[in-house]
């Protein structure tokens, strides 16, 4: 059994309706010392960013990302041998065979990380939603409580008549993420298949930068090259907080910038795209 990356593909959807795969069965040896025919491969076609893991011992076994990139999961059975193997000096036609073995059967577990140029994370209901709603095409759910967003959604954000880039809405991260809290690891491994990060914070929360810190460590246990990505703090609702002097201040590093935004009234908006351009290294816009 083969899988093969097919860029034409975007979800695993065919997986879940067919789960089981047999390769086709080989033909019998023939007469004249002449091989069987073999059986045919089973190739299935997955999109890019999939994971495959053996289901038993959790191991990875591939990960899958280049176009046409192709990767044997499970072998076919080694054929018998027949009588002309077993041939002697003094038996030239000996009654006995060998049988052929069974192929490869495993139970694989196979995940799909997101693709998407620019992933938005924050803690639960900082506005990821409706700020990917207000960019984008994407209807994402909207709702006043916590894990509105239950799967990754994607938007196609325009940047002018022919350039655009792909924002990923994240489900909210909690602290102890990482351990599986919350949503879990499973929208942690979704933020590695990205190029760049947008840190959504609220301004009206009681503690913004902590609430910042808390993303970057969430991020940095999971896989500490996450806060390698080109990153970008959006402190969001600022249309909630009347003075300027009353927003948050965040304590991020130098070469992170600090936008103010609101995606209900479209302040700061603007900033937050240029510099989502500088960071994707968009810099003609």
């Amino acid at each position: 059994m083969i899988l093969e990356v097919d860029t034409n593909l975007h979800t695993l959807l065919d997986l879940r309706y067919r789960q089981h795969y047999r390769a086709g069965r080989g033909a019998h040896g023939m007469g004249k010392k002449m091989h069987g025919r073999n059986g045919e491969d089973v190739i299935i076609r997955v999109p890019p960013g999939t994971i495959v893991r053996d289901a038993e011992t959790k191991t990875k076994i591939v990960e899958l990302t280049d176009p046409g990139q192709r990767k044997i999961v499970a072998l076919g059975g080694r054929g018998g041998r027949g009588n002309a193997q077993f041939a002697t000096s003094t038996n030239r036609t000996p009654r006995v065979r060998e049988e052929g073995l069974c192929g490869q059967e495993r139970v694989l577990k196979v995940e799909l990380k997101l693709i998407a140029d620019v992933g938005l994370v924050g803690l639960p209901n900082v506005g990821k939603s409706t700020l990917l709603g207000r960019l984008s095409a994407a209807r994402p759910k909207i709702a006043e409580y916590p894990f509105t967003t239950l799967r990754p959604h994607l938007g196609i954000v325009r940047r002018g008549e022919y350039d655009s880039f792909v924002m990923a809405d994240i489900p909210g991260l909690i602290e102890g993420a990482h351990r599986g809290k919350g949503l879990g690891i499973q929208f942690l491994r979704h933020i590695e298949r990205t190029a760049a990060l947008v840190f959504l914070i609220d301004c009206t929360s009681p503690n913004a930068d902590a609430d910042f810190k808390t993303l970057e460590e969430e991020l940095e246990h999971f896989n500490p090259k996450l806060l390698e990505k080109s990153r970008i703090v959006a402190v969001t609702k600022v249309d909630l907080v009347g003075d300027r002097e009353r927003r948050p201040v965040i304590q991020a590093a130098d070469h992170v910038p600090v936008c103010y935004i609101s995606a209900v009234t479209g302040e700061g908006l603007d900033g937050l795209l240029k510099a989502i351009d500088l960071q994707l290294g968009r810099q003609d816009r």
